[in-house]
Parts: structure tokens; sequence; C-alpha cells
């Protein structure tokens, strides 16, 4: 399937485009790239989920209303997808830490159908590298699982095995919000600290995440977080979804001091395509004109209008059920929203590629890797969902990046830090 798409794609773009020179030349920079994108295992680190797209009559086997699924993989070749166990920061109390559980196993028993009931045939788990490859020789599309934040572990550190169990590979300690592990970089907004980093339990949950083979996402937590789990953690860490400062000044990117720390670590930046990350000041400039035509659609249709920031507050299911009536907003908007993409250009995929050519610059080729936020807030022009993932490696390619360099930023550099992960993971078992 995966190469069927390519070479039918690139065969009606060589005809239509016959006796044109300039065109014939891009044609064949067309043809290496995909070439290039049949020969990379293409991986993902950061897709959201809706468990309500994980039913017996609505899955991923099926085109669903989301950036991520199965059609839209094949379609962009796109090879391995971490879905997300995703839980919001709730109150650190018996009943928050029940809730946050519940929600957690909810989304690891989705993908887990996914697997197991809903598309056996079309994809599978992998918990290794080893496991990836199987899959992809078996004409697989792969599912792996991250855990973007550890709250819902509550103070029950032996809850890390049976994640490891279910599937987890990475974990963040913290999302938005300080937590019983770490500090949050939402402490830039507001000026607060609860542990001046990380706490005694946090170092606890790295030496069991180390233990059990699973890498540490400093994505989410404070500065002062990252640098002492930089230093705690006895196995590089990765940064599933963040990109880098110095291009777009927001907590979630990372530094050059930051970016120097996980190099020195052996880690991996896996630079996300979420606009405001990737260029704040040209995405703010469109966002101002979307968000004049969709508060305008949203009062038309009755629908309240919330910031990003207004639908963290939200609990899980006012979330899910604000995102539902947000869609159709858009749906509805969608005619002027193409009309002000004209006039005020959006965040594109040249952009994107910005951040891996500064990260690469900054700390080497070895240190960088991609995400999309899919179904989290990312999306850019040119990759909106999975079905455009080639036009990532196209831009690659156009900027004069080797076969061999864009094998290690779709999955090289981030599976090489997992395979050393869950090489001290044995040692460690071994010596206990």
């Amino acid at each position: 399937m995966k190469k069927s798409i390519f070479l039918i794609a690139t065969a009606l773009f060589a005809v239509g485009c016959q006796d044109k020179p300039t065109a014939n030349s891009e044609v064949q920079l067309i043809q290496k790239a995909q070439l290039i994108h049949l020969k990379t295992t293409t991986l993902d680190t950061h897709d959201d989920i809706n468990v309500k797209n994980f039913t017996d009559t609505l899955n991923y086997t099926m085109d669903t209303d989301t950036q991520v699924n199965l059609p839209k993989m094949e379609s962009g070749a796109l090879d391995v997808a971490w879905f997300i166990v995703y839980t919001g920061q709730g109150e650190l109390s018996k009943e928050g830490y029940q809730a946050a559980a519940a929600n957690a196993q909810a989304k690891f028993n989705a993908i887990h159908r996914l697997v197991k009931d809903y598309g056996p045939s079309k994809i599978g788990l992998a918990k290794n590298s080893a496991g990836i490859d199987s899959l992809i020789k078996k004409n697989l599309k792969v599912a792996m699982i991250g855990v973007e934040n550890a709250y819902p572990l509550g103070e029950d550190l032996n809850e890390v095995k049976r994640y490891a169990e279910l599937g987890a590979r990475y974990m963040s300690l913290a999302h938005n919000g300080h937590n019983q592990f770490s500090d949050s970089n939402t402490g830039e907004f507001d000026n607060t600290i609860l542990h001046n980093g990380i706490s005694e339990l946090g170092k606890q949950l790295i030496d069991s995440l180390n233990y059990y083979g699973i890498m540490v996402d400093i994505s989410h937590p404070s500065k002062e977080s990252i640098r002492q789990t930089i230093e705690y953690s006895k196995a590089p860490v990765i940064a599933s979804h963040s990109s880098a400062r110095a291009l777009s000044d927001h907590p979630r990117n990372l530094d050059d001091q930051m970016l120097e720390w996980v190099k020195e670590n052996g880690g991996v930046v896996q630079t996300v395509a979420l606009g405001t990350f990737v260029n704040k000041e040209k995405q703010d400039k469109y966002q101002k004109a979307v968000d004049s035509v969709l508060k305008q659609t949203a009062s038309d249709l009755g629908i309240e209008y919330l910031s990003r920031r207004q639908q963290y507050s939200l609990s899980e299911d006012e979330r899910l059920a604000y995102q539902e009536n947000w869609n159709t907003v858009q749906e509805t908007a969608k005619e002027a929203l193409e009309a002000v993409k004209q006039s005020t250009p959006p965040v594109n995929v040249s952009d994107f590629v910005d951040h891996i050519d500064y990260i690469k610059n900054k700390i080497g080729i070895d240190h960088v890797g991609i995400s999309s936020d899919f179904d989290g807030g990312g999306g850019i022009e040119g990759w909106m969902d999975a079905s455009q993932t080639f036009n990532v490696t196209l831009e690659l390619v156009k900027r004069g990046y080797s076969e061999e360099e864009i094998k290690k930023i779709w999955s090289g550099n981030l599976l090489r830090v997992l395979d050393k992960a869950q090489e001290i993971s044995a040692e460690l078992q071994a010596n206990n």
C-alpha cells in the first residue's frame, strides 16, 4: 500500500508535467523524495486520542473525523503513530488520583481494542524497535504508547510496571500544572513553583521508568525540572513534542541551554508541528484573523467560544463535549477560513523544518526528530493530518538532507534512545 500510493502519485504528476523542463526538475525531486519516504520508517511521537473514536461502530480502521486514523496513515505513508494516554492535571488528592487513573486506563483499553479487536489485520502494538520492524515487514501499521502526565499514577509507583506491561514506552512527569512529581512549564505563566524542580517522589518515579525501560519525556515540565531530570536519569531522555525557543518564544519550547543538556544526555528533541510552537508571531497574526471568523460563526450558531487556555481548565468530559461543538463551528466556517489563508498565511511545513534545521545545527543531526501533536492542537499548512506526512520528507529533500539524515530524523534517533533505555533497563534488572 505504502509503495503503490506514491508510485501512482508520481506517475500522474509526471504525465501532467511533460515537456516542461523546470517542471521535470520538480518531478525528479518529488520522485527522489518519494523513494526516500518509501524506504524510511516514518514515526510520529505524539498523537492524542478520544476514546469515543475507539468503539465497534466508530474506530480508526475508518476515516474518522480526526487527523490520525489508519486510512490517513496509509495515504501519507506514516508507519508509526504514538497514541497518547493523556490526562489533564487535577487535584492532588485521593479522588483526583482515582479519576485520573480511570481516564488513563480507558485510553490504554482503547488502544488495545484497536490493535486486538478492530484492526488486527491492519495495525499492531510495538513495545520496542524490533517489534516495529516485525510489524512493518508484515505490511502493518504500528501503534506505540506514550503517557502524557504521570499524575494518574497517584503515589503508587507499582503502577509503572503495569503501565510498561500495557505498552507505555515514554512518560512525562507533568503536564500543564504542577503535580506530585514535578513542576510544570506553566509556572512561567503564573510565576509559581511547587517543588523547585522534581520532588523526591519524582526521583523515585524516574528510577522506576529507567528500571522498566520507559523513556522520560521532558516536553511539559519546568526548566529546572528538566535540568534535574536529565541530571538524575540513568537513561537518555526525549522531548516528545517540543521545538526551539530561539525561533518561537514559548515556555513549551526548549531554549539553547536545554538543547545542550539534551545533547549531553544523548537524548532527542521531537520537533512539533503546532503553529504557536513553530512561529508564534506568524501564528498569532493568522489566529487573530481566524478567531474573528470563528467567534462570529460560533455566535451565529449559539455556541460559546473558548480560548485554548480556557479549554485546558475544562474537565476531560467537558473538553470532549466542547470539541464536538467546535467541529461544527469549523465546518460551518470552512469557506471563510480558506479566504483567511490567502490574506494572512498560516504557519507551514517550511516554517516547521526551520526548527529541524536549527536543532540540527545547534546540537547535531543525532538529536532531532519529528512529532505532530495531531488531535491535540497540532497541524500546520502542508501537514494538517497524517495523509500529508510525505510533505515533510519533501521539504527535507528540498533542503538537501541526505537519505541517511532523513531516516535519522524520522525514526532513527528516537529508536536509538528507546533501545538505549531498554538496554539500561535490562542492566538494572539483571543487577537487582
